[in-house]
């Protein structure tokens, strides 16, 4: 999944699929480093953990489409009462003008990283306007 803008492009990728130089600048948005991967080996440029959602909404989620919707919003929320964090990962994207958020969920359709993006298009849109 990718945002193209006019100034900058940001890649979703999961950070266990070899690095290129397409990623551009490799973020990794998780709280825990991915199992069976050494920090040598995995080309990251930056671990944003803070940014990723608590450990206790990450558990009940479980990756559960069901609850998808809640898992969102309550992202969403915790988003946003530490906008610092999301403002700083917006400040890096205009940087690096690439980047790739990388996450270690085996589930591509559900997970942090797909919400944490929409969270980013909304406050970029509304930073345009």
């Amino acid at each position: 999944m990718e945002t193209t803008d006019q100034d900058f492009v940001v890649n979703l990728k999961r950070i266990y699929e070899p690095a290129s130089k397409k990623d551009g600048f490799r973020i990794l948005v998780d709280r825990l480093w991915p199992r069976g991967l050494k920090k040598s080996e995995a080309g990251v440029d930056l671990w944003l953990r803070e940014i990723a959602p608590s450990a206790e909404l990450k558990k009940w989620f479980n990756h559960d489409p069901d609850r998808w919707a809640e898992f969102v919003a309550d992202y969403n929320f915790q988003l946003n009462k530490n906008k610092q964090i999301a403002r700083q990962l917006i400040g890096l994207i205009k940087q690096h003008k690439k980047v790739s958020l990388l996450y270690s969920a085996q589930d591509e359709r559900f997970n942090n990283a797909i919400a944490l993006k929409a969270f980013l298009d909304k406050l970029i849109k509304v930073d345009r306007q």
